[in-house]
Formats: C-alpha cells, structure tokens, sequence
C-alpha cells in the first residue's frame, strides 16, 4: 500500500493543494516517488485545525518530477475514492469552519475496502459486508442491513497473505451513511489486542 503524507500548516496551505473541479475532489500530494498513473494509493492527511490525521482512498492521475528552478515541488495528483466522500466532507467543513471539530481518536483508522463476514448475536447466518476501514480499537462496516446499537457481532476477516479468517468480537458503536457501522472490538481472551495490533499491522503494510 503507497501511503502519501500531507501535511499542512493551515486551512489555507491544504486549500492551496485542493482542487474542487472533480466531483470526488483532487488533491496534490508531494512525493519523490514516482507513481503509475491508476494506481492506487491512501492519502494521510494531517493539517493544523484536524483532531486527527485523516487516511482516504483514492488513485494516481498524474505525477510529476520536481523542477528546482521553477520552484517546482515533484508529486501526485490523486484523484479520491468516491466511497471516501464522507472522510473528504470531513476535512473540507473542518478546515473551513463549517463543522466543528470531534474529538481526538487514539488509533489511526487504516482505509480497507475487504469483502468480510459478520455474524449478529442470534442470527443463524452471517452477514456479507465491505470492512471499509480498521483501527486497534474499532473498524467501520459497510452492510445491507445495520444491526441495533448495541449489538454483539463477529467480524470474519482474512488477513492479507493469510488463507484462514481471523475472529474479532465487537460492538455495534454508531450508524453512518450507505449502510456503515461502526463497531468497537471487544477482548475477550488474553491474546485478543496483540492479535488485532499484527492484523492492523499487516493491512498497513500490504
């Protein structure tokens, strides 16, 4: 996974990097390395005015070499996922003073996007569902069906390179938009947050 770090000193820096002309939006992202146009890449943005860094989705247009000369920085053009439009209004309406700030998380939320399965306490069938991203302390689920606050469920998930899904006990937490649930992961045996610490880990690094 190619992460691109901006970081920002003001709303003002950050808007200087934006480009509101794609409906997804677009934004420069410095980087020496050369990157295909296409492929894909998770943006970490950390900019004064965020309470916390902010990892979104999304794909190379174009790059460019740096021309000292012209005071020319080499970087991407990265072009968000649209599934990432909530992350996206989330920083736009920070920075811009339209939405207040929430408070600060713990762990960074690693951006995903892997077919998992959830099964409900009292259900009899598991859910098919997009694990859409994925913390130490929690991940955010995308299904067809929000179980109730509240609700214990079981999060399938296979880890990168691995063959055999991993079990991982939570919390239904919240409800987000386009069928998303936030859901706390609950230890519930000794080895349970070194487990999840090696999966995060791993989605980081694939």
């Amino acid at each position: 996974m190619n992460i691109l770090r901006v970081r920002c000193r003001s709303a003002e820096e950050f808007r200087s990097f934006y480009n509101s002309d794609h409906p997804d939006g677009i934004l420069f992202c410095p980087t020496t390395t050369e990157l295909a146009n296409e492929s894909p890449v998770v943006v970490e943005i950390a900019c004064k005015g965020l309470p916390n860094k902010v990892l979104v989705r999304g794909v190379v247009l174009s790059w460019r070499p740096a021309l000292p000369r012209l005071r020319i920085r080499a970087g991407a053009l990265v072009r968000f996922a649209p599934e990432e439009a909530s992350k996206r209004d989330f920083v736009l309406e920070t920075l811009m003073g339209a939405r207040q700030a929430t408070l600060k998380r713990k762990h960074t939320r690693i951006p995903v996007g892997l077919g998992v399965r959830m099964r409900v306490s009292n259900e009899p069938d598991p859910v098919e569902a997009e694990l859409r991203e994925i913390s130490v302390s929690g991940g955010l689920v995308a299904t067809h069906v929000q179980p109730p606050i509240g609700t214990d469920v079981i999060l399938d998930i296979v880890p990168p390179g691995g063959i055999a899904p991993m079990s991982i006990s939570g919390r239904v937490l919240y409800h987000a938009g386009s069928g998303q649930t936030g859901v706390k992961f609950m230890f519930r045996e000794g080895g349970g947050s070194r487990r999840l610490r090696e999966l995060v880990r791993r989605f980081k690094l694939s």
